[in-house]
């Protein structure tokens, strides 16, 4: 069985939300994807250690299989929280998604 790749998924804050409220949305959208999707969190493999900015919104990054991007956007849409584009092509090993500014979760 070959290893997994990763893509890079970016989640975007609102306008002027701040990054309390943010992680707060964050940690209810992983809550609810970890109960009714134990399949799909399973594929988050790392999350970035720090929030960043993209395009003047505070963003934080996974490293998402793959194979999970699509279940995986359909629930961050569904809860209305928006992302960068996914570059499929831009793949990453588990390698590359372990160093230390990545956390990795565990499953």
């Amino acid at each position: 069985m070959s290893e997994p790749e990763y893509v890079c998924l970016t989640l975007l804050a609102d306008a002027q939300e701040s990054r309390e409220a943010f992680q707060a949305r964050l940690t209810q959208l992983w809550t609810e994807v970890l109960r009714q999707q134990p399949q799909v969190y399973e594929q988050v493999y790392a999350e970035a250690v720090e929030f960043t900015e993209h395009q003047g919104r505070l963003a934080r990054q996974y490293m998402v299989a793959l194979d999970a991007v699509d279940a995986l956007l359909e629930e961050v849409r569904r809860r209305n929280i928006a992302f960068a584009p996914v570059d499929r092509e831009d793949l990453y090993s588990r390698y590359e998604a372990s160093g230390p500014e990545w956390y990795q979760i565990e499953h």
